[in-house]
């Protein structure tokens, strides 16, 4: 469906409901209520996942932190989706990793208080992709060969998974496409349709989109939409700035993560992610406009100085930064610190019938959007889907052209759809990198890209590996602008 008809679709047809906020919790209500045989329209103001759900540590975990917290729930439940997400929804896009969390001499935890920890994690996941186990120096080392000894007492090795955030949202948005729900990107709404004291629709870029059910999903502008509803309403979270550096990979491979606790219960991770070393992340309260966000020195200085607790400085030296990111965390509304406010969601109805949520984790999206969707009358007895996301079908055999290298970043980032993406163009975007330009082509034609930001950010990873150069931008802009930008129903 090309974005005209999607435009006149929006602006002729009554809904059944208008989702708001195309992140991952917002693409999500949105399937779950186009799966369930509503009449569904999902529209973001920028692009599908571009903030808060394109920032994240890539991490689909239990929350072992939370533990601290005594936030057993929580941990429960994100084990339980953890291991669907592995399992059944999305296997090719979310990938087992294992975790190394040190104890060193002064730290802020003891060794038999990790070892207490890695028993009640795994307990707490049913004993289901979850293996763990203490291990000294040597063992430690053998899975991250630049850890420092000095000061070393032990380790937990225990057992999570990462993803690529924007691609399972992009995912999401498709089944959602799939499921006959109208989506669109770049498209801000300025205004609520009130009517006789209920919302009944919204209005932007000159259409109203009409719908018995508004949800508002908006992440960080959240408390701005609910201002459109109620100009009095109180704000209902807190938002806070989490930082990420991505630095070029150790020269030896590792074969885990690195969590090392921080002092007043924070960790710095050190994650390897599609072939780079992923660092992060600060967590500290942001008052300002969301569109401003932005990495700072300081910022960069607080990941470096955390990293350095178990890390050598050759291996964080600044000139290996390739990329640095900011993301909003939307946390319920609280006092004390940030890193110690709750991680569940807050979800409110507005007097005019608006349901706005706030808050949550990646990894709990599902049950987050099926809570929110409860709260609508017509979704109230409404249970959760297990279908699969699309690309989790049979991979194909990998074509002879293909190298392995690409072969196996396209199965990561599409499934069963790598070859036809493949078939698009096999020329390297840009040599250093793995990405190809029928990701370019598959990105314009079904996967609703529309600015190069969203082809080098979030279609691609050419812009996290820095190799989004000004050449590159320039041939992806020709590209997209060579003919109309088409979308299929059907999804890659």
């Amino acid at each position: 469906m090309d974005r005209d008809r999607t435009r006149e679709r929006l602006s002729t047809e009554e809904f059944d409901l208008v989702v708001m906020g195309a992140g991952v919790i917002g693409a999500r209500i949105a399937f779950e209520a186009a799966h369930a045989g509503a009449k569904v329209a999902l529209i973001d103001a920028r692009d599908f996942g571009s903030a808060t759900s394109s920032a994240s540590s890539k991490l689909i975990h239990g929350g072992l932190r939370y533990l601290q917290m005594y936030d057993f729930g929580l941990v429960h439940e994100a084990h339980q989706e953890r291991a669907k997400l592995l399992d059944r929804i999305a296997p090719h896009l979310v990938k087992r990793l294992d975790f190394v969390i040190p104890v060193f001499k002064g730290g802020p935890h003891n060794v038999p208080m990790i070892a207490g920890a890695m028993l009640t994690y795994a307990a707490l996941s049913g004993f289901r992709h979850s293996r763990s186990r203490m291990v000294g120096l040597k063992g430690a080392q053998r899975l991250i060969p630049a850890l420092q000894g000095n000061g070393f007492r032990a380790a937990g090795v225990y057992e999570d998974a990462q993803t690529h955030d924007s691609r399972i949202v992009l995912a999401t948005v498709q089944a959602a496409a799939q499921a006959g729900a109208a989506v669109i990107n770049h498209l801000p709404v300025t205004e609520l349709e009130i009517t006789s004291g209920r919302v009944t629709g919204v209005r932007c870029d000159g259409l109203r989109i009409g719908a018995q059910q508004v949800i508002n999903a908006t992440g960080p502008w959240v408390d701005r939409i609910r201002l459109l509803e109620d100009p009095d309403a109180q704000p209902m979270a807190r938002l806070s700035k989490g930082v990420h550096l991505v630095l070029d990979a150790p020269q030896e491979p590792w074969h885990a993560a690195l969590t090392t606790p921080l002092p007043g219960g924070r960790v710095t991770f050190a994650v390897p992610w599609e072939g780079m070393l992923l660092l992060g992340t600060t967590d500290t309260e942001y008052l300002g406009d969301p569109a401003a966000l932005a990495v700072t020195p300081d910022d960069v200085d607080t990941i470096l100085a955390e990293a350095a607790t178990g890390l050598p400085a050759e291996l964080l030296a600044r000139e290996r930064i390739r990329y640095t990111f900011a993301g909003l965390r939307v946390l319920p509304k609280s006092d004390g610190t940030t890193s110690g406010a709750k991680r569940e969601e807050v979800v409110r109805t507005g007097p005019a019938g608006m349901v706005s949520v706030a808050g949550g984790k990646l990894t709990t999206h599902r049950q987050i959007a099926l809570k929110v969707l409860r709260h609508l009358p017509d979704f109230s007895q409404l249970g959760i889907t297990d279908e699969p996301l699309p690309g989790q079908g049979q991979l194909p055999e990998r074509p002879v052209e293909v190298e392995p290298r690409i072969w196996d970043h396209l199965t990561h980032l599409y499934g069963d759809r790598a070859a036809h993406v493949a078939s698009l163009g096999l020329e390297p975007i840009h040599p250093d990198g793995p990405d190809i330009w029928g990701q370019v082509h598959q990105a314009r034609s079904e996967e609703w890209a529309l600015k190069v930001e969203d082809v080098i950010r979030r279609r691609t990873t050419l812009q996290i590996r820095g190799l989004a150069t000004d050449d590159v931008r320039r041939r992806i802009a020709a590209t997209l602008s060579a003919e109309p930008v088409l979308q299929s129903v059907d999804g890659p």
